[in-house]
């Protein structure tokens, strides 16, 4: 009974001990991360959600969030078509693509450290034995694999593999801005030629208006009821409305090579379609998502998480620094030396902690946890200025609606005016420069009602943008369907 008693104990010794390995193994110090706490919020800006909500040309649905491609609800075709060639090249999305999978490729390089390190070696060499009986040369060599596995009992390894994951989920959010900006850039952009059109249309009407004033005051010149003076005001007001032209040709001009580059293309390679907008129609119901889901919806926020991820992550790193490390090393060998020679084997256990380093490892602890609060800070003041974009542009539609409002009642008015004017001097009631008074006041009531529908549409595409525009998930999406498109092709 004795002797199997005996026979027992170091197989028991050595579960146990096994078992405070597998135990230890599975600890892993420092901080657990979890996601901040969703915004008690539940308002932007009462005073502009409750004008949006209450009949007025644009009305929003707070609590509903955008789904699908946002800047179909613009209804243009051709807006459709040029947004989809420019998420296929451009070639910010296509580096934020490289940096995502180069993410992943460290991510799966640090995963590699929880596996045993399995090296193959071999030596060779020529020596002299000077204190044996009788000095002698011998070659020898030692060939063979050697194994290594870092128990990682306190999870430094495990905490590094989280940080690079955290790092790697940062740059899908770097894609996820970008292609939130990308499509913001393109509605844009679309949107300043289509107003450049617009406008440059007004002011070959006013043009048209000024050529037609300037033969009437020509030929009532020759008819002796106007004075040279009344020709002179009419020949300036033609050459002055013909300097409106090239600023605006120009800001179409520069639309358009924003449009291509942004497609990825250079704009003597490809030419950006032209837009009017007629082709627009601004949306009647936009749906706003509540500030406690702004936090998933926008990337610059999921961004700031992962940015957190990672600070809290390096706290667990730098925390396990501060304990011991176990390693487990096996080796086998064939080796020989002269003549002789014999298979040699091992196996060790090491164990290596920190006594004595002049604080340097609490410091680095420390630092981590205030780059972490640093960082806490940082994710909060960018969900605080979430808030605040959304509330100015919210504002900022309700204010584009009262705008709109008043400048129709001036273009009525000033178009009214115009005509009685023209009428007037044909019959000689009045002076031409009544008549280019009031010409002027018409034009300037047209360029003002169509640069204040032009930003209406853009600051509808602001709101979008500021409301995360459906961005959360976009790469995920582009690779499932490069994937099908794929098999498709197999």
């Amino acid at each position: 009974m004795k002797s199997s008693q005996r026979f027992q104990t170091p197989i028991t010794a050595k579960l146990s001990a096994l078992s405070v390995l597998v135990f230890l193994s599975a600890c892993t110090v420092g901080p657990d991360f979890q996601s901040p706490a969703a915004s008690a919020s539940q308002h932007y800006d009462p005073q502009a959600e409750q004008r949006l909500g209450q009949g007025s040309e644009q009305r929003i649905t707070l609590g509903s969030k955008v789904s699908g491609q946002w800047w179909s609800s613009l209804r243009s075709p051709k807006l459709d078509q040029l947004m989809h060639r420019a998420i296929d090249g451009n070639l910010e999305l296509i580096a934020a693509d490289a940096t995502i999978r180069q993410a992943a490729s460290s991510v799966a390089a640090a995963q590699g450290a929880l596996y045993p390190q399995v090296d193959f070696g071999a030596t060779a060499g020529r020596e002299r034995v000077h204190n044996a009986k009788e000095p002698s040369v011998n070659n020898f060599y030692a060939i063979g694999p050697r194994v290594g596995f870092d128990l990682d009992v306190f999870g430094g390894n495990k905490r590094q593999i989280e940080e690079q994951q955290a790092f790697s989920d940062l740059q899908k959010h770097r894609y996820e801005a970008a292609y939130l900006t990308l499509t913001g850039n393109v509605a844009s952009q679309a949107l300043l030629v289509a107003s450049a059109n617009a406008q440059m249309q007004a002011v070959e009407k006013l043009l048209a208006n000024d050529a037609k004033n300037l033969e009437l005051v020509r030929a009532a010149h020759l008819n002796g009821t106007t004075t040279q003076i009344d020709v002179s005001l009419a020949e300036t007001r033609l050459a002055q409305d013909r300097t409106l032209l090239p600023p605006l040709a120009q800001q179409r001009d520069a639309a358009r090579h924003a449009l291509s580059i942004l497609t990825g293309k250079g704009p003597g390679d490809w030419t950006a379609p032209d837009f009017d907008l007629a082709e627009f129609t601004l949306p009647a119901n936009v749906p706003v998502s509540l500030p406690s889901e702004l936090a998933h919806d926008r990337p610059d926020v999921r961004q700031a998480e992962a940015q957190l991820h990672i600070a809290s992550a390096a706290v667990g790193v730098a925390t396990a620094n501060l304990y011991p490390r176990v390693t487990l090393s096996a080796s086998l060998a064939q080796a020989a030396s002269g003549n002789g020679g014999a298979a040699l084997w091992g196996f060790a256990a090491g164990i290596a902690g920190p006594i004595f380093n002049g604080g340097t490892l609490k410091a680095e602890r420390q630092a981590a946890v205030e780059g972490y609060n640093a960082t806490l800070a940082g994710y909060q003041q960018t969900v605080i200025s979430s808030f605040g974009q959304v509330a100015d542009t919210l504002q900022a539609i309700n204010h584009d609606a009262e705008e709109h409002r008043a400048q129709d009642d001036a273009l009525r008015a000033a178009e009214t005016s115009f005509h009685l004017n023209q009428q007037a001097y044909a019959q000689g009631e009045n002076s031409i420069l009544q008549v280019l008074e009031a010409e002027r006041a018409y034009e300037q009531a047209l360029l003002g009602n169509i640069r204040v529908k032009t930003a209406q549409y853009l600051d509808t595409v602001q709101l979008f943008v500021a409301l995360g525009g459906n961005s959360a998930g976009v790469f995920e999406q582009r690779l499932a369907s490069s994937e099908t498109r794929n098999t498709a092709y197999q």
